[in-house]
């Protein structure tokens, strides 16, 4: 079963090729390659490195360095989505699950607003756009 840290859930559904370095890129195109072709499989929600985090700049021997901000990430979308750490999802329920609860920028931000690639992330860009229109 496929491990996936609960932030790249997200980061997944808004990503569109940028990256830490051409590996970590090539990583994550597999990864949302997978999640696109495989809507009916299981993956386990985690808050700790996974297969994503293997290519990451910041991942020391299994131990991210930006551990504090990406755990609060983490920590949030578990608790926003009422799951838990290794807990056992299909695929297509959590895109609903992230699909029902994310309705505002204001949601999205709460979740991602510290990330460095919030700038280019489309799921971030598509409610900020909203925002942008209603403010």
């Amino acid at each position: 079963m496929v491990n996936i840290r609960a932030h790249h859930f997200v980061c997944m559904q808004g990503f569109q090729g940028y990256g830490y370095s051409d590996v970590f890129v090539k990583r994550m195109n597999e990864m949302v390659k997978y999640i696109k072709e495989n809507p009916k499989d299981k993956i386990r929600i985690v808050n700790y490195c996974d297969e994503i985090c293997s290519m990451c700049k910041n991942n020391t021997n299994g131990i991210c360095e930006s551990w504090e901000d990406v755990n609060c990430m983490d920590k949030k979308l578990l608790s926003r989505l009422n799951l838990k750490n290794e807990q056992e999802v299909i695929i297509e329920d959590i895109i609903n699950l992230v699909e029902q609860e994310f309705k505002s920028f204001q949601d999205a931000y709460h979740i991602c607003g510290n990330c460095s690639w919030s700038e280019k992330c489309l799921w971030i860009l598509k409610f900020s756009r909203g925002y942008e229109k209603n403010n």
